[in-house]
């Protein structure tokens, strides 16, 4: 017996594969640093894991709704009111296992061979290989730091055909930090509504986590006239440090909501039942913790782009939110490490990075625009400044 076909079109997710190798070196006693993980530091907020606890005392421990409890699809309606000025009923809603989960359902839901979804790049590393997995093209357009590592009018038209079936807007976004306005929106909301055949896949994930007085926005808020085919997918991994609850959730048209379920019956049936009670107390609870922890990866942000524009090869960007830099190391390519290895690539360069330094980020070509590198600033300004020290060591010690 041999691999099916469809798991031959995918790759083991870059991002996690660096995470077990960091693990495996602090396991083994090595001093490194890792900043490849897409993971808050801050922990769970304590109300939050005090309503988990009385879920579990009050039996609350058995299957629910496959694809949500009607507590928790009731609270991301009013989610969507209170952030987004969005209106939904809870047959619009979805609640999946995790964000990376929700994708896979809207994808393989309505997905055919030959259909094309267009992938902005830089790309989260899972929306190409997801579109793959369900037999579809992802169109991949790759948007440099020239303009701001986002999608333009022109760009998105381009991309466009009559097998488009999905494009892909992540806003504040995994990897670069890059966030569209409410204009940019706008702009691109205006092609859209030329290619009724397209929907979009708004993953909306990090967007309590914005800065310099950014304004978010979604799609389907600014351009109403995209409602009805849009996915507003969101989830309480990022903001409310609960990756490992692995609570996702969307809201969309109820054929799809409804399709999604039905793939999501035959798979992990429904989230666990108390990280559902955790998440209504999330979303429902006291939400002032959200600013105070942006505050606090704003600082980071700014002192890991100071350290690394000071490092010599590389040009680091300052995004609007997330909590990551796409720095550009290209003035290290050619170079040669202090062991004779020369550098021929953003992947050369993080593997010096690691042996060399003991610090560990991502190589630009796994989301799709090389040569770059992306790390995450959700540690401590202690650890941050370190980091940062070691990278510039590094690049200086290049020949």
């Amino acid at each position: 017996m041999k691999p099916s076909a469809a798991l031959d079109r995918i790759s083991p997710s870059p991002t996690l594969a660096i995470t077990s190798r960091v693990l495996e070196l602090k396991r083994a006693g090595v001093d490194v640093i890792g900043l490849g993980a897409g993971e808050p530091d801050f922990d769970t907020p304590d109300f939050v894991k005090e309503a988990a606890i009385k879920a579990i005392r009050d039996g609350q421990t058995k299957y629910t709704n496959v694809d949500g409890t009607a507590e928790l699809k009731d609270a991301i309606v009013a989610k969507f009111a209170r952030d987004n000025r969005l209106t939904y009923t809870p047959p619009q809603i979805s609640v999946n296992v995790g964000g990376k989960h929700t994708l896979f359902n809207a994808l393989v839901a309505t997905l055919d061979a030959g259909d094309e979804v267009i992938v902005p790049a830089p790309y989260w590393v899972s929306y190409p290989d997801v579109v793959q997995f369900a037999g579809a093209v992802p169109v991949i357009v790759a948007a440099g730091a020239d303009q701001g590592y986002k999608l333009t009018p022109a760009m998105l038209e381009a991309a466009i055909t009559p097998r488009t079936k999905w494009v892909i807007l992540n806003s504040p976004s995994n990897p670069t930090g890059a966030a569209y306005t409410a204009d940019e929106l706008r702009a691109l909301g205006a092609v859209l509504e030329r290619h009724p055949q397209v929907w979009i896949f708004a993953d909306d994930m990090y967007e309590h986590i914005v800065y310099d007085d950014f304004a978010f926005a979604t799609i389907a808020q600014v351009c109403p006239s995209l409602y009805d085919r849009t996915l507003t997918v969101n989830g309480c991994s990022k903001a409310y440090a609960m990756t490992g609850w692995r609570i996702g959730f969307a809201a969309g048209a109820p054929w799809l909501i409804k399709a999604m379920a039905k793939l999501q019956s035959q798979s992990t049936s429904n989230p666990c039942s108390i990280a559902q009670a955790a998440a209504v107390a999330a979303l429902t609870g006291d939400q002032s913790f959200l600013k105070e922890r942006a505050r606090a990866f704003q600082v980071r942000r700014d002192l890991v782009v100071d350290m690394l524009n000071a490092a010599e090869g590389i040009t680091c960007p300052r995004p609007e939110g997330a909590f990551y830099v796409y720095p550009d190391v290209s003035g290290a390519i050619g170079k040669s490490t202090p062991k004779g290895a020369r550098i021929e690539s953003d992947s050369d360069f993080v593997t010096y990075l690691l042996d060399d330094a003991r610090v560990a980020a991502v190589q630009g070509v796994a989301f799709g625009v090389s040569p770059a590198m992306r790390i995450s600033y959700a540690t401590s300004e202690a650890q941050l400044t370190e980091a940062c020290t070691r990278i510039q060591q590094a690049c200086a010690a290049l020949r």
